[in-house]
C-alpha cells in the first residue's frame, strides 16, 4: 500500500507529509520504502490564527470551528501536493495525525485529546480515504493517548542493552525496552515548546525559534531558574504519561521569570538546558545504553551538544541511521499507523501508553469512491526493514 503520513508537531511550523510504501510478509516483516519527504510551511495568516488559539488561550467556539476547516484545507491541499509530487497520483491513504491543540491531563491520568484538521477536506482534496484521530482510542483504553512513536520505535529498537529513541519535538518523548524487553515510552517534558517561546518572547514575537541555538550558544546558564523549572510537579510523576503546550507554554515560562528578567542569552541557555537535562537524568535513571535522536530539535547544535555532553559515554546518534531521517520520521510513523489500522492491526503499544491492552486506531473518512479496506494481516508485524526507493 502507498501511505501518505501528515503532522504537524506542536512547533507549529510546517506540515510534514511523508509518502511510503508498506507490504508485510508472512513472516511478520514489515517494509517501509521511503519514497520522499514536502515540508509545507505554515501561511503567516493561518500560523497567526493557530497561535492565538494554542494554550494558555481560551479560544471562542467560532474560532475553534473555523480553524478546524481552515487546518483541513491546509492539510488538504498538502496532502494532494505530496500525491502528485511524490506519488505521481497513485497514493492509495492519507493519513493525519492533525494539529494537537490541545492535551488534557489530571495528574498521571489523559482525559481526552484534541487534533485539529478535519479530515473530510483532505477527502476532498486528494480523493483518497484518509485515517484521522489517531489517539482518542488509546484514551478509551485507559492510556495516555501519547507517546504513539512507541509503535515505530517497538519494531526498531534492538534487543540487546538497552537502547533508547528520543524525539525532540515541541515535547521530548523517549521510548525504550527495559530489562524484560517490553517497550516502554512517556513525555519527558518540554523540548521545543519553551525554547520557542523564549525566543519568541525575548524578540517580541518576531522569531519563532532560536536559529541553530545561536542566542543559547551567546548565553549562560541561571542555576537558579533552571532549579525552579526542574522544581515542576510533572517531573515526579511516574510513567506512563504525556503532557504538551497546554502545560509548557509562554505564560508558564513568564511565571518562572525572577525579578528582574535574566538576560535574553541567558533565558535561551537555561531552557535549553532544561531539555538536555531532563534527556540526562532519564538516561540514567533507566539504565540506557545507546540514544537515536529525531525531531525538529536535531536542527539545535546547542542542544544536541549538550545532550551529549551530560550523557557520556553514551552513544548519541540522530535516526537517520535506522534508515528514517530526523525530520521525516514522525511522518512516517502515522503512515505506518494508518496502513495498521486499514490492515486490522491494533497500534498502540499498552506497555508505553499505559492502555488496558491494544486497540485499532483512528477514524475513516472515505475518498470519492466506495471504501474498500484490505484484507486484515494473518500477523501483526513483528520487526521493520526500511529501505529507499530503488532498493
Amino acid at each position: 500500500m502507498r501511505v501518505i503520513g501528515m503532522l504537524s508537531g506542536t512547533s507549529c511550523d510546517a506540515v510534514d507529509a511523508a509518502l511510503a510504501d508498506l507490504t508485510c510478509d508472512p513472516d511478520g516483516e514489515l517494509t517501509l520504502c521511503r519514497r520522499g519527504l514536502l515540508s509545507v510551511p505554515f501561511p503567516p495568516d493561518l500560523h497567526a490564527e493557530l497561535a492565538s488559539c494554542l494554550p494558555p488561550a481560551e479560544p471562542t467556539w467560532r474560532q475553534v470551528c473555523r480553524l478546524d476547516a481552515e487546518l483541513g484545507r491546509f492539510f488538504g491541499a498538502a496532502a494532494a501536493r505530496a500525491d502528485t509530487e511524490l506519488a505521481g497520483g497513485t497514493a492509495d491513504l492519507v493519513v493525519s495525525h492533525g494539529q494537537t491543540c490541545y492535551h488534557l491531563t489530571q495528574g498521571p491520568r489523559a482525559l481526552g485529546t484534541l487534533q485539529l484538521g478535519a479530515p473530510a477536506w483532505i477527502a476532498e482534496a486528494t480523493g483518497l480515504p484518509v485515517v484521522s484521530d489517531l489517539r482518542t482510542r488509546d484514551l478509551a483504553r485507559g492510556g495516555q493517548g501519547a507517546p504513539l512513536a512507541a509503535t515505530l520505535d517497538a519494531l526498531l529498537l534492538p534487543h540487546e542493552g538497552r537502547p533508547a529513541a528520543l524525539n525532540l519535538g515541541g515535547i521530548a518523548n523517549l521510548s525504550f525496552r527495559d530489562g524484560d524487553g517490553q517497550v516502554l515510552a512517556y513525555d519527558l517534558g518540554p523540548a521545543n515548546a519553551l525554547i520557542d517561546a523564549a525566543a519568541r518572547h525575548v524578540s517580541g514575537g518576531r522569531a519563532r525559534r532560536d536559529d541553530g541555538g545561536a542566542r543559547a550558544a551567546r548565553g549562560s546558564v541561571r542555576p537558579e531558574l533552571l532549579a525552579a523549572l526542574l522544581a515542576d510537579p510533572y517531573y515526579r510523576l511516574p510513567p506512563p504519561k504525556s503532557t504538551g503546550r497546554e502545560h509548557f507554554h509562554t505564560a508558564y515560562l513568564l511565571r518562572h521569570l525572577p525579578e528582574p528578567p535574566p538576560p535574553a542569552d541567558d533565558l535561551l541557555a537555561t531552557v535549553t538546558e532544561l531539555t538536555a537535562r531532563l534527556v540526562a537524568d532519564a538516561c540514567r535513571r533507566h539504565g540506557l545504553t545507546a540514544l537515536t535522536v529525531s525531531g525538529g530539535g536535531v536542527r539545535n547544535p546547542v542542544l544536541m551538544a549538550r545532550i551529549r555532553t551530560l550523557t557520556r559515554p553514551l552513544p548519541v546518534a540522530d535516526s537517520s541511521l535506522a534508515g528514517l531521517p530526523a525530520q521525516a520520521k514522525e511522518a512516517y510513523l502515522f503512515a505506518l499507523l494508518g496502513f495498521l489500522t486499514v490492515h486490522g492491526v491494533p497500534g498502540n503499544v499498552p506497555s508505553a501508553t499505559g492502555a488496558r491492552g491494544p486497540a485499532l486506531l483512528g477514524s475513516l473518512t472515505p475518498g470519492a469512491g466506495p471504501l474498500r479496506l484490505p484484507p486484515p494481516l494473518r500477523r501483526a508485524p513483528t520487526r521493520l526493514r526500511v529501505t529507499t526507493s530503488g532498493e
